[in-house]
């Protein structure tokens, strides 16, 4: 960890309720508990960190040090949090630390690590005493430019990912971007999908970074920390987070604007449920998603080769997976028809858009993509089989 902390660039999510705002810079995990208290949140309050192994021997002990120094009465959990352990069993771990330690409605619960323990730890708070606050203090690349932000919390069905959930925005989200020190390569590259997907949705100067990235190196200038490098990365995090922010502060509960940051995510959590929950890491079975999101734009003609192929290339500078796993189109369709997403029993589609195109199409048109939901099944079997 970095000794001094840099000054931490502060965004805003600008929710009528309650706003709360995301702190970017390198070393500041050791003012967590200044940030908190910056927050309104007065001295002895409770505090249960939920982390798991690997983040907690990292990064632990600065988060309770921290804690302790500005006054709050901190205490440790430490859970499993791979996607397999993302069930309501999990929190029901987190609910039973809350009544061990006698969690107030003034207690915070802080998330400590990556999506997996955000997501399960946000619905620990959501749902203890009917909502008690919660910081989200992402470890992984993924968490910190999508996961954390923006309230959803959730965990997994045995039919479905994410499919028993809460809307509970958090009070504060700390961005240390030296926690991604420690990240396997694997993660970082998970990650980089996400940050993508802002790209194609709609952040023209961001797509144009990445493209720039990848083209010095086609084969990798995107899947590590050391080939983006420093001044990128702080880049990356904070247009990330900032395009998530506007996009949130807009439409807080997935009315509308939202469901375009769920671009790759349809297709991918098929691939994740069939495939079985940690077979691939969720940027990767996203980048899969968007890889087939972008197939089934060029079959119904909403944007061009061209466009599909930059993707493509974004796809594999970061390391990511493009080849379709051999999925029985039969179970990919019926998986669709579970996805939280669907409406009147029609699966709702984020494509990618040629602006040209937007007068013609049909759907709604946010920015650079569509949401479409009369996409046919015969095109689906269609673009699975060019998958395949």
């Amino acid at each position: 960890m970095t000794a001094t902390p840099t000054a931490i660039r502060t965004i805003r999510v600008e929710l009528s309720a309650n706003p709360y705002p995301i702190a970017i810079g390198a070393g500041s995990l050791a003012q967590l508990g200044e940030q908190i208290r910056g927050q309104g949140i007065k001295a002895g309050t409770k505090v249960l960190v939920v982390t798991n192994p690997v983040v907690n021997e990292h990064y632990g002990t600065t988060a309770l040090q921290s804690l302790s120094a500005a006054g709050l009465e901190a205490s440790l959990l430490v859970i499993e949090a791979g996607e397999d352990q993302k069930t309501p069993a999990t929190v029901g771990l987190i609910h039973d630390a809350a009544f061990e330690r006698r969690l107030e409605r003034g207690s915070l619960i802080v998330a400590l690590g990556g999506g997996v323990v955000g997501d399960m730890a946000g619905f620990a708070a959501a749902t203890w005493l009917r909502g008690i606050a919660v910081v989200q203090v992402p470890t992984t690349l993924l968490a910190m430019v999508d996961a954390a932000i923006g309230g959803k919390t959730g965990v997994n069905h045995p039919d479905g990912k994410n499919l028993i959930g809460a809307f509970h925005q958090p009070r504060l989200v700390l961005i240390d971007p030296d926690t991604l020190a420690t990240l396997p390569e694997r993660e970082f590259r998970a990650g980089m999908a996400e940050v993508i997907k802002y790209g194609v949705i709609g952040d023209g100067a961001l797509l144009a970074e990445l493209g720039a990235a990848a083209h010095r190196d086609p084969a990798s200038g995107l899947a590590s920390q050391a080939a983006v490098g420093p001044a990128l990365l702080q880049t990356l995090l904070e247009r990330s987070a900032a395009a998530k922010a506007e996009v949130v502060a807009a439409d807080e509960r997935e009315g509308g604007l939202r469901a375009i940051l769920n671009y790759g995510h349809t297709l991918g959590h098929v691939v994740e449920t069939l495939c079985g929950y940690g077979t691939y890491l969720h940027g990767e079975a996203v980048a899969l998603g968007m890889r087939a999101a972008g197939e089934l734009s060029l079959a119904l003609g909403l944007w061009s080769q061209a466009d599909h192929d930059q993707q493509q290339r974004l796809i594999a500078a970061a390391g990511l997976p493009l080849a379709w796993p051999a999925l029985d189109p039969e179970a990919v369709l019926a998986c669709l028809q579970g996805d939280k997403k669907v409406r009147d029993g029609k699966v709702r589609f984020v494509l990618p858009l040629n602006p040209e195109a937007g007068a013609q199409t049909g759907g709604a048109v946010y920015g650079s993509v569509i949401i479409r939901d009369d996409v046919e099944a015969a095109t689906i079997r269609e673009v699975l089989a060019r998958l395949a």
